[in-house]
């Protein structure tokens, strides 16, 4: 078996990825702390092709060093804006249609194995602190709560280990919806 090389990859230049179709997702960064994973999260996003990225409250933006250290361009092909807070976000996200699903654990959440995103629908996905979580102003403005389900002792993942398998289980379903139709 042989790896390919980068440029048998295909890959799409910045023009490009800024004209195709978009999975009708939205990231929203709930003050996350660590502009590596800030900038994991990115480049993540650049891999599942989301609309945008919400860098709210205390969430470092781009331009910055270590954002790129792990975004590695990320930052110039996916949008993004910043919000002061969460709220704002969520209100304007809410305004434009987008279903507000907050990823964390809590009493009436639901498992993502069980979470059957709809094709014509847009969703908002909030990943919070790296040590709070999502905040309560956040959770109390959602629409749903989805919960990873784990089996360890830590009942933790690292936000971008959340961000990961959050988005490819929206993308997984949603382009098998669209490809069903």
């Amino acid at each position: 078996m042989r790896k390919l090389k980068l440029d048998e990859l295909g890959r799409v230049g910045v023009d490009e990825f800024k004209k195709q179709e978009k999975l009708p997702l939205v990231v929203v960064l709930d003050n996350v702390r660590s502009m590596h994973n800030i900038g994991s999260i990115f480049r993540t996003s650049d891999g599942f092709a989301v609309e945008k990225v919400c860098l709210c409250g205390i969430t470092a933006q781009p331009p910055h060093r270590e954002i790129e250290k792990t975004a590695l361009g990320a930052t110039q092909s996916v949008d993004w804006e910043y919000y002061e807070t969460v709220e704002a976000a969520i209100i304007e996200l809410k305004s434009l249609g987008y279903i507000i699903i907050a990823i964390e654990q809590a009493e009436t959440s639901l498992m993502l194995t069980d979470h059957k995103p709809d094709g014509s629908e847009k969703y908002a996905l909030i990943f919070g602190n790296e040590v709070q979580g999502v905040s309560n102003e956040a959770m109390n403005m959602a629409d749903k709560c989805i919960e990873i389900p784990q089996f360890g002792t830590k009942h933790s993942f690292n936000i971008v280990v959340s961000a990961g398998i959050v988005l490819w289980d929206f993308f997984s379903k949603l382009k098998k919806t669209q490809t069903s139709k």
